[in-house]
């Protein structure tokens, strides 16, 4: 075989791969978080699951990439395993969509629809239609490179040893093992059945030999999501398990099928295609749509089953734990698509961990609670300890291929933590003051412990429904919380003045009214920083 056909042939993969791999990225960086926020909302049953499993996969063209966010989105918990099962089944449908384009052949039009695309990415000044025209030029990329294989592929008819190498896979199981191998390697069973739909154009394999090697790829498509769940928790093992079986489960049903039925099988994909490479496409959809139909309503026993080859339970990370982050970091699935919602729930953590440590100070303020008081000073370590994590982490993530709306509120998160770990000093500050109570024998009057303990509450409520609209994203109560804070200004104002009233009486001495005054003035930053993490997606909304 000569140099030239061989430079063509690693010239097309290359750029169908690179064509691929930009369309798909690009794809999720316009529309991962609408599409993320479809797999959240539309999967509450298996059923709806699929539909949105094979909506998704056919539109980012990758069925990988789509479970890989499954998994991940299982790991944080944001889907539980059946959830994942319908997600998972809908996906090796829509994987089909690929192969099926390759099928119609566009490579004629291919290098006008990479002019079109290129054009629009030089001359666009908006990220959003520069990201849009990133995956026209993928789409044209892969049809080149698909050109470009094809050509090669002609020269290999008249080079005898390949034809006599392509010819000798004639055994079933090598053919399967052979697409298992390669799809494993690519990481794409699109790309492999792509591949095989050339090489049947050509003639250089027959047409049912590439049966079996398309059964081989679906079970090889199942490396990057088992990969992805090898750093996760055991829901997301079991979730790329899911995966497996169903592949597995489903090649040993077609191979039932063809054992007993081969020739009628190809004879009936043979009535619906127009040629040999239509002839694999079609295989490829029919052998997915069937596995789905067989399987579907065994999804329950699959999970099941899952369950059984991964067993055993995680281990329970609580909100008191200290120095562990239990949504983001190295040993949980990173997947770009679901990374800011993880960092998100781990802030919700830190934001719960942080309330409590405030309410626990102030009640060592008045009870004067060694043990409460220490805890506090734990707590606070471990808040800082999330604070540094979490940054570190948003700053890696910040460099990786992240969803457009994703990367806009990359800055408002950072302001977030920064205002949870200021309310963590708050804590400390209050511990600090009843530990100066102890040494000092100072005492707070009924009047001033009810005061602070009114503030307290509205303090709290801000905090809550400041956490509550970071959290969900939601503006339902910006207004309260406006309010809220308008009203804690002007209870520690009120409190400032009734504290200097008491002093003029002398109904409370100078050490402790001062910390009174300090802690007031506390409880008042404290929810200037929780309007502050209220406000700061919005604010971020706001000027996108």
């Amino acid at each position: 075989m000569s140099m030239s056909i061989v430079l063509s042939m690693a010239g097309g993969l290359g750029l169908f791969l690179f064509g691929m791999d930009l369309m798909s990225d690009s794809i999720e960086k316009v529309a991962g978080a609408k599409l993320r926020h479809i797999l959240e909302i539309f999967t509450t049953n298996r059923f709806t699951g699929m539909i949105v499993g094979i909506v998704f996969t056919g539109i980012i063209q990758s069925s990988s990439a789509c479970t890989a966010m499954v998994v991940s989105f299982v790991n944080s918990g944001l889907m539980n395993l059946y959830q994942a099962a319908g997600v998972i089944f809908g996906a090796n449908i829509g994987t089909t969509i690929t192969p099926l384009l390759v099928s119609f052949n566009l490579s004629k039009i291919a290098p006008v629809i990479l002019l079109a695309g290129v054009l629009v990415a030089m001359f666009s000044k908006k990220e959003r239609i520069k990201k849009g025209a990133e995956v026209i030029v993928g789409f044209g990329i892969l049809f080149v490179g698909l050109s470009t294989m094809s050509s090669a592929m002609e020269g290999m008819k008249d080079v005898p040893e390949v034809t006599e190498l392509l010819g000798s896979l004639r055994n079933p199981f090598m053919a399967t093992l052979v697409g298992m191998v390669l799809t494993a390697i690519i990481q794409s069973s699109s790309v492999t059945v792509s591949i095989v739909l050339l090489l049947a154009n050509q003639d250089l394999l027959a047409l049912p030999i590439t049966l079996y090697i398309i059964l081989g790829c679906n079970i090889g498509a199942c490396t990057t999501a088992l990969l992805a769940s090898l750093a996760g928790k055991k829901d997301a093992k079991r979730a790329a398990m899911i995966h497996l079986l169903f592949n597995v489960i489903g090649t040993v049903v077609i191979y039932l099928v063809l054992f007993v039925a081969r020739d009628q099988v190809i004879w009936l994909i043979g009535l619906i295609s127009a040629d040999n490479g239509r002839f694999v496409a079609n295989a490829h959809t029919l052998f997915k749509i069937f596995q789905v139909i067989i399987l579907f309503p065994f999804s329950g026993g699959i999970v099941k089953l899952a369950c059984l080859c991964v067993p055993g339970e995680d281990k329970k990370i609580g909100y008191r734990e200290s120095y562990q982050l239990k949504y983001i970091g190295e040993k949980v699935v990173f997947n770009p698509a679901t990374a800011v919602v993880e960092v998100i729930k781990e802030v919700d953590r830190m934001a719960s961990l942080a309330s409590e440590n405030l309410n626990r100070a102030m009640n060592a303020l008045i009870t004067l609670d060694e043990e409460d008081i220490q805890e506090v000073y734990e707590v606070e370590k471990n808040i800082n300890f999330l604070n540094h994590a979490i940054t570190g982490y948003l700053v890696k993530i910040n460099q990786t291929t992240l969803p457009i709306e994703d990367l806009k509120s990359l800055g408002a998160l950072f302001h977030v933590v920064n205002d949870i770990e200021r309310i963590g000093d708050h804590a400390e500050n209050v511990a600090d003051a009843a530990r100066q109570r102890i040494e000092t024998g100072a005492s707070f009057s009924k009047e001033a412990q009810r005061e602070l303990g009114e503030m307290l509450d509205m303090v709290n409520q801000i905090i809550q429904y400041a956490v509550e609209t970071f959290v969900s994203s939601d503006d339902k109560y910006l207004q309260e919380i406006s309010s809220l804070e308008d009203r804690v200004d002007a209870k520690e104002k009120e409190l400032q003045k009734l504290h200097v009233a008491r002093l003029a009486k002398g109904e409370c001495t100078p050490e402790a009214g001062m910390m009174f005054s300090d802690i007031v003035s506390g409880l008042e930053r404290v929810a200037d920083h929780a309007t502050n993490i209220a406000f700061a997606i919005m604010t971020e909304e706001e000027n996108a």
